[in-house]
């Protein structure tokens, strides 16, 4: 077990020379997996890491368990990635080769993402070595729903490892003001950045990906983007889809299609309980979509829909505001400038809300969800671009290692 409860204070002195010969301060980025079918966090990762790149003022790399020696570097373009393979269970994910690679890096801060692995151990352990900071960023990890979720395993993990983890940072990362209370009520007192999750505004058209050319072309699509797991909510919204399906099919036609990967088991009960409600005729499930294909499937969408019961923050909500997509989010979700701004309709992730939302929403006339899009495309334009992000993140690298003043973005106790 590990017992640290106090921050290492870090020795800025190797840091200070190593940048003043460089010319930059280095990051290393460290995850359970890179393979950005796994969900939110290596893909906000990846494209943390392309606008970071733009920076002369920083050089990163990443540091990942392998879990797919081909599959887990597809989609990094030029980042740096070293994989390290996993001994034994893959769900803590010991590595030996980890540490001994972190330990040849001469990163200046570590970055860390997610919790409940052997990453968080190998963190600590680089930061009691080298004495310099790191940076963790729980990605949703510790919201209330995720810590009920499998919550033995957690609490023995937070005693055995985590809780020392998160008192060792230098620095706690929350996505948004919601997860900033999470952290602080369990008793961390660490300085907490706020910094959102980005997206891309879009350019250009491209053709529609092979899915929407089976469906009716004057079908209108409501597009669920994201892992199929429960904490999403996908089966109450099958199940608030087939009650207005039973009470008045409109006209155009509304289809529900479910982009993302899932485990075979739960795939399969979606597509059971789809069959079991008669909406097999729309309802669609694709698969996993990447690159131009789920950028070409988010333009092919009229609105968008996440009803889920946790979230750190959707990266799928931001690219279908940054698509002009009306929404349909939960508070959840973690991003109530939706809701403020007319971009988004807020929904309880329970089948009667979510039917509700969905009447609504089905029942705005093209132009108010026209509109609803362009106040999301405006958002993600004005808040959540990533080379703002990425911007933030370099002035609270800076900070930590004492290279300036505390930006706006530092909460402290």
């Amino acid at each position: 077990m590990f017992h640290q409860r106090a921050r290492l204070q870090p020795d800025h002195t190797a840091t200070v020379r190593h940048s003043q010969a460089s010319g930059q301060i280095k990051i290393a980025h460290l995850l359970p997996t890179a393979c950005l079918s796994d969900g939110g966090p290596p893909t906000a990762l990846r494209l943390l890491c392309e606008a970071t790149q733009q920076s002369p003022a920083i050089s990163l790399e990443v540091f990942a368990l392998e879990r797919n020696a081909i599959s887990d570097r597809q989609g990094w373009g030029n980042v740096p990635i070293h994989m390290s393979p996993v001994q034994g269970p893959r769900s803590f994910g010991y590595s030996r080769s980890l540490q001994a690679a972190l330990r040849e890096s001469d990163a200046d801060l570590l970055h860390v993402h997610g919790l409940w692995m052997y990453t968080s151990i190998a963190a600590m352990r680089w930061a009691a070595h080298t004495r310099k900071p790191y940076l963790v960023s729980p990605h949703g990890m510790l919201d209330p729903w995720a810590l009920a979720n499998h919550g033995w395993k957690k609490r023995i993990a937070m005693r055995a490892y985590e809780d020392a983890h998160l008192r060792g940072a230098s620095c706690l990362h929350a996505l948004c003001e919601s997860e900033a209370h999470s952290i602080r009520a369990l008793g961390l007192t660490a300085p907490i950045c706020r910094v959102p999750n980005g997206a891309i505004l879009p350019e250009g058209v491209l053709p529609r990906p092979e899915w929407r050319t089976r469906l009716p072309a004057d079908a209108n699509i409501l597009l669920y983007l994201g892992r199929l797991t429960p904490k999403k909510g996908p089966a109450q919204l099958i199940r608030a889809w087939a009650t207005l399906e039973a009470a008045a099919p409109s006209a155009p036609p509304w289809h529900l299609v479910f982009v993302g990967p899932g485990s075979e088991a739960y795939c399969a009960e979606l597509e059971k309980l789809v069959a079991s409600l008669g909406v097999g005729t729309s309802v669609h499930f694709t698969g996993p979509i990447y690159g131009r294909d789920k950028i070409a499937t988010l333009a092919s969408a009229n609105a968008f829909i996440l009803p889920s019961f946790s979230e750190g923050m959707p990266n799928a909500a931001l690219e279908a505001w940054a698509h002009g997509l009306p929404s349909l989010l939960t508070p959840q979700c973690n991003l109530p400038e939706g809701f403020e701004h007319g971009a988004a309709l807020s929904i309880d992730p329970n089948e009667s809300a979510i039917a509700n939302g969905l009447r609504r929403l089905i029942g705005m006339t093209d132009s108010e969800r026209r509109a609803m899009g362009a106040r999301g495309r405006a958002l993600v334009a004005s808040r959540f671009s990533w080379p703002a992000v990425a911007s933030q993140f370099e002035d609270v690298y800076r900070w930590l290692l004492g290279f300036q003043a505390r930006p706006e973005a530092i909460e402290v106790v």
